[in-house]
């Protein structure tokens, strides 16, 4: 009996060397895909743009919003926003400048899933302040200029 071809150089792989070499592909991918960096802009997607800030930009949400900003932002954005927090100069890069008019222009929505999202080396505080603090920090935010 004959056997072709196909059956002849059928080979068995070990699962290890399959799996190793998905994720070496997977690790080439990475190492060739552009990762944010210092001169990358931080868009909010269009959706969060959308979102409207529930809480009233009233001298209550803002006093209660520049109490988050000390314990959640103080550390790395500054005592004024302007980036230049205690823990800033251990960064690899500049905390941004709430002051700026580029920073100011942006929505509410966009701060909003920024806030909640993150970006390193700002981490996320989805699971660190609530829903209603963190509009409130926005709109203490929107007080430093």
């Amino acid at each position: 009996m004959k056997k072709n071809i196909a059956q002849v150089k059928k080979i068995k792989y070990p699962g290890f060397l399959v799996t190793g070499a998905i994720a070496g592909a997977i690790t080439l991918l990475y190492a060739f895909a552009p990762m944010p960096g210092k001169n990358t802009p931080w868009i909010a997607p269009a959706t969060a743009d959308a979102v409207k800030n529930p809480i009233a930009s009233d001298a209550a949400s803002i006093e209660a919003g520049k109490a988050v900003y000390k314990k959640s932002c103080y550390d790395c954005h500054g005592k004024k926003g302007k980036g230049d927090g205690p823990k800033s100069g251990e960064l690899d890069q500049n905390p941004q400048d709430f002051t700026k008019p580029e920073f100011q222009k942006q929505t509410d929505g966009a701060l909003f899933w920024k806030i909640s999202e993150g970006r390193k080396p700002m981490p996320s505080f989805k699971s660190e302040i609530t829903k209603e603090q963190r509009w409130q920090a926005i709109n203490y935010i929107r007080t430093l200029k």
